[in-house]
């Protein structure tokens, strides 16, 4: 195996360094000594970190380093201590277990599943007609291996969605929230105004999916009120916007930034770190290739020390990368993204194809289970 790059030594006091858990692999690989270099746990989840990639943006410059534990710790002892307390957080935090959530767990992959309350959502599949159509929808979600169904009464789709009214919004997710309270699992909304947050909590939703991050008007202060769990998606452009082409120096850098940014703000409204989720955004405010670049580097989301969800399932960026020009035609990409996602130690996929995607990352892990074996 060849030397990994000297890391440099001349960087700026106002260099930023990011520190991404790399390679990641499946935790019995730890647990039977098979990784041969010493791993380090994952969030306390099913997977491991063998090392790191270092990831430096000097000004201009934008560097990368693969190098092992034994390396890093020894660069960071000559970094000024403000770039070393940046290292030693970040490896804390993807180091540290993550508390459940809304009776989640984070032993295995969880799966959300998707219905839309919308009559215009980019996937038909997702769509129901009306209240007893979507609690019937929920329920087989939940006997195919659902952990949790997500709620959206606003369609997101690129190419036209129109921003619906609050009154609107209301009327339809509020009595399906209400109807699927009693299922064994949660109920997650999908919604970016405060007024539907706190009616939505009020029915019983369990967690908050915002795609603006809590960035509306009053989100915050009722995110804080309701105490509830909230995902905070990449998306920083408004509603006419958000699937806009934009350029980035490095995608997977700026959307950690944003979405640190985003939690520092939670944090200051009195949410605590522990309850929110981040979202890196796949297709949102990015163009096919920035979606799989950001879905490329996913694993340095886990040193934000929150859990991670991706969304990429039926995505146009598929169609776009690897063929299937609608959205029924993407669900072996939807699965390749999603495996890719569950082994990068990412914690919820959100999915339109649950059944679909549980045999998958079941398959997945029975492989992985074999690296115990001896014969």
């Amino acid at each position: 195996m060849p030397a990994s790059p000297r890391l440099p030594e001349d960087l700026t006091p106002q260099a930023r360094l990011y520190v991404r858990p790399h390679p990641v692999v499946p935790d019995p690989a730890v647990e039977h000594g098979l990784d041969g270099m010493g791993c380090r746990s994952l969030a306390g989840g099913s997977h491991a970190f063998a090392g790191c990639e270092v990831l430096v943006r000097d000004g201009d410059r934008i560097m990368s380093y693969d190098v092992s534990f034994r390396e890093l710790d020894a660069w960071k002892d000559a970094l000024v201590p403000p770039q070393r307390l940046t290292v030693d957080s970040q490896l804390q935090r993807m180091s540290s277990a993550r508390p459940p959530l809304a009776g989640l767990h984070w032993d295995r992959p969880i799966l959300m599943g998707v219905i839309n309350m919308t009559p215009d959502s980019f996937y038909s599949g997702s769509q129901a007609p009306s209240v007893s159509a979507a609690r019937d929808a929920a329920l087989a979600m939940v006997e195919a291996g659902a952990d949790i169904v997500d709620v959206g009464g606003e369609s997101t789709r690129p190419g036209g969605a129109e921003p619906v009214s609050v009154e609107e919004e209301l009327s339809r997710v509020i009595p399906l929230v209400e109807a699927l309270a009693r299922l064994p699992v949660p109920v997650s909304l999908d919604t970016r105004h405060a007024e539907v947050m706190l009616q939505g909590v009020g029915a019983g939703a369990a967690v908050i999916n915002d795609i603006n991050a809590l960035n509306g008007e009053g989100c915050l202060e009722v995110a804080a009120k309701t105490g509830v769990p909230v995902i905070l998606m990449h998306c920083p452009a408004d509603f006419a916007a958000m699937h806009k082409p934009t350029s980035y120096d490095h995608v997977a850098l700026e959307v950690f930034d944003w979405l640190e940014q985003r939690l520092e703000a939670c944090e200051a409204a009195g949410i605590r770190r522990e309850s929110l989720i981040v979202d890196p955004g796949i297709g949102f405010v990015k163009q096919a290739p920035q979606s799989a670049a950001a879905l490329a580097r996913v694993s340095l989301l886990h040193s934000l020390g929150c859990p991670v969800l991706v969304g990429a399932s039926r995505k146009s960026f598929i169609g776009r990368l690897a063929g299937g020009d609608t959205a029924d035609d993407r669900l072996p990409g939807s699965l390749a993204a999603a495996l890719w996602a569950a082994g990068q130690g990412v914690q919820i996929l959100r999915v339109h194809d649950v059944a679909e995607t549980r045999q998958a990352i079941a398959l997945q892990s029975a492989i992985e289970s074999g690296l115990t074996e001896v014969y």
